[in-house]
């Protein structure tokens, strides 16, 4: 053989075939244009993007490449050794909160800044910082070695010396390498040579595009005739190579053993061009927290600088500045990180630990909350709202239509035609007399029901692309003597295999009515009839369907008569043309479409031997041609494409997940909008669309015609915007050129839809839709999907969620949350997502309104003592009113529920009210200011005016009082209780009790210094007890009252349900 084939990047199915009319090229790609400017050559050095030229691979020598190319190793880690720690810090610093708190940490060690002790401010940043390093290195460590399995997988390469087993990182372009049955293929290849006679094989692509069925790849025929590896052929063979001829990257061989050439590795793959990198997640609740912090700075400084102005400016006010800045720091506080995570830590928790959504799992625990406020929902056709699994219903006749019921009667139609034949083939033989052969004439003028159905039945027999795979006895060929084929095609272990699941549904449906395809290669094809007897026909051409024509054909030869048949099918559009006229194919096919069905037009045409030899000439003429090849072979066939005879008009159906309809109707009802993005056929997702009740059934559907210029792309949208209240189908073609030209208008007019639906879309046009949404309208976009092509989409998202499926398990690895059906995110979203952004939002203002009220009194006390920059509390009790005393209740929060998960279920207008944002928002967090300045005031002016002589106990007095507000406040907020709330709010007043009695120097004004221990007699007198009683009741009494008046005169919508 050649020892070197220049091959021309493998790259888009219509590219290849234009572009690889000989594999022997010269090598020389095309110059790199010069750049405009020096600008534009610095963009051109930072971008990087390698120009795709033409390769010269050596087989079996990839030491005699030039270029540089790639390793061949799949890395998905954010993070490398050197990289992560700088790399989770900035993560986190990036924060506002987090950066404020390290530059107030880091300001304790200035002597003149220093107040309290260092723990005080060191110890819960450490410890935010410990949890989130330790959170990362578990994830980065799972990824590595999910990584490091793949890539020391061992492959058999070839060698002048012989078989090496090579690492999967360590292939060559260049390498000739052997992958066995069910092997992962490591690279993109091009395929030589197979141990399959018929020199082809199938490969699973299902981690590629998400489609599960099996497809046909052909070894490139002058390395498959080879006798043995290795041997030179003298004269250089050109060949040209098309898409049926590569193996991509990280499919699996399904058939026999293959040989391949590596052309791409690494980076340059099919498959990682196809993935996009995943960003890291940060949930809106975060995003709006971070606000509030920066507002809570701005009062801060603001609070200091009136301080500082009070005070007169005296002596090195900005050092007092920094000062107040520092005591009053406890108004943003540190503990909102840490009792969010943990929150988001413990949803993550219930949600897999829900008995009603078995198999759940949470991957990315920093978003539970996005989950309460989406809406857009954008789901993956095939294997999500479907199963993929195809079941024939329906055969048309024109005049008879049998539908599940009445398939026995087709049977017996079969049966009778066919033991017709041989009795009529027996009879001929035996001399037959010539009425008989009147009657073998007659049906000319009007065919019987029987031959109709016995044509329509073996028309949908041989005209597809679908091969018997045995699993018990492989190499089962047709060489064999028919009685010893027929025991082993009788097998059990029959399976069909094919590029789309619609023809294994009618070839099994064949067998069903009793005639079974029992065996097929390249070149011939086996039936069995119901009697046993086996009918070979000869394939001798093939005409394999695509998105364009949206038709397939075949032209056999019957190896007992030797009549030439052309059988076609497709869809209705594409056929409606080509058939003899009719009157009733047109309606029949939006009957079945109405009821979910996908159909397909079955038709034929008999061709003489004449007729063929001149297509066939004219066909291999066409097929030679360089210019135009793909046109003229169309032109060629369409000549035969005329006055066909319509057989039949099939019905599939592609079977709902379980409670998809009940599932999308909850979800519309909660205000979520849903897209349907389908790599699927227009006329299949327009159907999927219907049955699923993603587009009501009284709703109009507008399908958007395909426009490929600009001037066309401005006509249909106006065609559109005339529409009301009615959904959109649109195919990727279209959505690219309407991108292009009219992206903000096109996303004006999708959002108003009630429902969309994008067919034909690519991976990473679907990840592009997802953002789209995301820039044009600000609101939260969750993806769901199930196979590999989804994962671009579910990564771009806010929220990605996949389904453990049929297609494998790259998109539930990729996804934040993993479910294993559809119906599933229904309770996800409506329970989960709800209650986890209803709790986190009132967690997060909670511990705000905890550093305010301290901070109010801080103030309120610098004042009393004419502005001085002395701490209220000391370090302990600082530390320990954001942790012991008051952690637990407040943490408590997040078993809080407003209503049961049953009727949030059956109420999903609830749902609706949160994509507002209502349960935080700055009119909220305002609320929750003034609640913390008018506590923080009473308490303390309470505590100054009610202990005139007891001065000294002012602190004792101050901060029992806060501690017993703090536990009463949680009480008002909860709306219901639950027993570990009433634990925690007992066990954080046993712990304050607890500590009076160890603490006391920290009970006194400023320190030990000012003499004053807390005297346990003081604290146990009635006065005491009173006084901070009162100064409780003045500051939360109020806020009772105003609650109740509030859930009496304006009670919120739940409330209306659980009264």
């Amino acid at each position: 053989m050649a020892d070197q084939i220049p091959l021309y990047p493998v790259r888009g199915a219509a590219a290849v075939a234009s572009r690889k009319r000989a594999a022997y090229y010269s090598a020389a790609g095309p110059g790199a244009e010069r750049p405009g400017s020096c600008c534009d050559w610095l963009i051109n050095i930072c971008q990087r993007k390698r120009e795709l030229k033409a390769r010269t691979v050596w087989l079996g020598y990839p030491e005699k490449c030039e270029e540089k190319h790639p390793r061949n190793s799949i890395k998905n880690q954010k993070y490398n050794v050197f990289t992560f720690i700088p790399g989770v810090l900035y993560e986190q610093f990036k924060f506002f909160l987090n950066l404020y708190f390290l530059i107030v940490s880091c300001s304790q060690f200035v002597p003149a800044l220093k107040i309290g002790y260092l723990y005080t401010y060191w110890a819960p940043l450490g410890f935010v910082l410990a949890v989130t390093i330790v959170r990362e290195a578990v994830d980065e460590f799972r990824r590595f070695q999910r990584d490091k399995e793949v890539n020391s997988q061992l492959y058999s390469k070839l060698t002048v010396r012989g078989k090496v087993q090579v690492k999967s990182s360590d292939i060559q372009v260049g390498d000739l390498i052997i992958v066995e049955k069910n092997q992962r293929i490591p690279s993109d290849m091009v395929f030589l040579r197979t141990s399959e006679k018929a020199g082809s094989c199938f490969i699973r692509t299902d981690q590629l595009d998400g489609e599960t069925d099996w497809k046909l790849k052909v070894a490139v025929s002058c390395t498959q005739r080879l006798p043995a590896l290795g041997e030179d052929s003298d004269p250089p063979v050109h060949e040209s190579l098309s898409i049926e001829n590569t193996l991509w990257a990280s499919t699996i061989v399904a058939s026999g053993t293959v040989i391949g050439v590596v052309i791409y590795t690494g980076k340059e793959t099919r498959s990682v061009m196809n993935t996009s990198n995943p960003k890291n997640k940060v949930g809106l609740l975060d995003l709006e927290l971070n606000q509030l912090t920066k507002a809570l700075f701005l009062a801060l400084v603001a609070l200091s600088l009136v301080m500082v102005t009070l005070q007169g400016f005296v002596g090195p006010w900005y050092r007092n500045l920094f000062r107040f800045l520092l005591l009053f720091s406890y108004i943003i506080p540190i503990s909102l990180r840490v009792n969010l995570d943990m929150g988001k830590a413990a949803y993550g928790w219930m949600i897999m630990r829900d008995e009603n959504i078995p198999g759940t799992v949470v991957r990315t625990s920093t978003i539970p909350e996005e989950l309460g406020r989406l809406v857009y929902l954008l789901t993956d056709k095939t294997g999500t709202l479907t199963q993929n699994e195809m079941i024939f219903k329906r055969l048309h006749l024109g005049t008879v239509s049998y539908g599940t019921d009445t398939m026995d009667e087709i049977q017996s139609h079969v049966m009778n035609s066919y033991s017709q034949m041989y009795s009529q083939a027996s009879g001929n033989n035996a001399n037959s007399t010539p009425p008989r052969k009147a009657q073998s004439s007659a049906p000319k003028v009007r065919k019987s029901v029987s031959s109709r159905v016995h044509e329509a039945v073996k028309a949908i027999a041989l005209c597809h692309n679908v091969t018997p795979v045995y699993e018990a006895r492989a190499g089962v060929t047709g060489e064999t003597e028919y009685a010893e084929v027929d025991q082993d095609f009788s097998d059990e272990n029959r399976t069909y295999q094919a590029s789309s699941p619609d023809e294994v549904a009618l070839v099994q449906w064949t067998e069903s009515v009793g005639l079974t395809l029992v065996n097929r290669d390249l070149t011939s094809m086996q039936l069995r009839t119901p009697g046993g007897q086996i009918l070979t026909y000869c394939i001798l051409q093939m005409f394999p369907f695509t998105s364009e024509s949206k038709r397939m054909g075949v032209i056999v030869r019957d190896e007992a008569t030797a009549e030439i048949t052309f059988y076609m099918k497709g869809a209705d559009v594409a056929m409606s043309t080509i058939v003899q006229y009719n009157d009733w194919l047109e309606e029949e096919c939006g009957n079945m479409a109405r009821e979910g069905l996908r159909t397909l037009v079955v038709a034929k045409r008999a061709l003489t031997e004449e007729q063929y030899q001149d297509f066939e000439s004219r066909y291999s003429q066409a097929k030679l041609s360089v210019h135009d090849r793909m046109l003229k072979v169309a032109a060629v066939v369409e000549s035969l494409e005329r006055e066909m005879e319509l057989l039949c008009l099939t019905g599939v159906e592609d079977q709902l997940q379980a409670d998809v309809r009940p599932t999308l109707e909850m979800l519309r009802n909660a205000g979520i909008k849903i897209w349907m993005l389908t790599g699927d056929k227009l006329e299949t997702a327009t159907c999927i669309a219907k049955s699923s009740h993603l587009v009501s059934r009284t709703q109009d559907i507008h399908t958007f015609r395909p426009v490929t210029s600009r001037g066309e792309a401005h006509l249909e949208l106006n065609a559109f915007r005339r529409k009301h209240d009615c959904a959109l189908v649109i195919s990727g073609d279209s959505l690219e050129v309407c991108l292009r030209y009219y992206e903000h208008e096109l996303a004006e007019l999708a959002c108003q839809c009630p429902a969309v639906v994008c067919c034909r879309c690519s991976p990473t046009q679907k990840a592009r839709i997802v953002k789209l949404l995301q820039q044009r309208t600000g609101k939260r976009t969750c993806a769901i999907g199930d196979g590999g092509n989804d994962v671009s989409m579910i990564q771009a998202a806010d929220c990605g969620i996949g389904i453990e499926g049929k297609e494998g398990k790259q998109a539930s690895l990729a996804a934040d949350f993993s479910i294993t059906q559809f119906k599933h995110i229904g309770r996800l979203l409506m329970v989960h997502g709800r209650s986890s952004y209803k709790r986190s939002a009132a967690l997060g203002q909670f511990v705000m309104h905890r550093g305010l009220i301290i901070s109010t009194m801080q103030a309120v006390f610098s004042s009393v003592f004419y502005f001085a920059s002395v701490p209220l509390y000391q370090g302990f009790l600082m530390v320990g009113y954001a942790t012991i005393y008051t952690m637990f209740p407040v943490f408590s929060l997040v078993l809080d529920q407003d209503v049961k998960p049953e009727m949030a279920m059956l109420y999903p207008e609830l749902y609706k009210d949160l994509t507002k944002g209502r349960s935080l928002s700055f009119k909220t967090f305002l609320v929750w200011v003034l609640i913390s300045i008018y506590q923080g005031g009473i308490l303390m002016y309470g505590a100054l005016l009610l202990f005139e002589s007891e001065f000294v106990h002012v602190v004792a007095i101050s901060f029992t009082a806060l501690i017993l507000t703090e536990l009463l406040m949680v009480a008002l907020t909860v709306r219901t209780w639950h027993w570990l709330m009433v634990v925690a709010e007992f066990l954080s007043l046993g712990c304050y009790i607890a500590s009076l009695a160890f603490l006391n120097e920290y009970f006194g004004i400023g320190r030990v210094s000012f003499g004053a221990f807390l005297d346990v007699a003081f604290i146990t007198t009635v006065t005491f007890l009173w006084k901070v009683s009162a100064i409780t009741v003045v500051s939360c009494l109020p806020l009772y009252v105003l609650k109740y008046l509030k859930r009496k005169l304006s009670p919120p919508s739940y409330s209306k349900l659980t009264s």
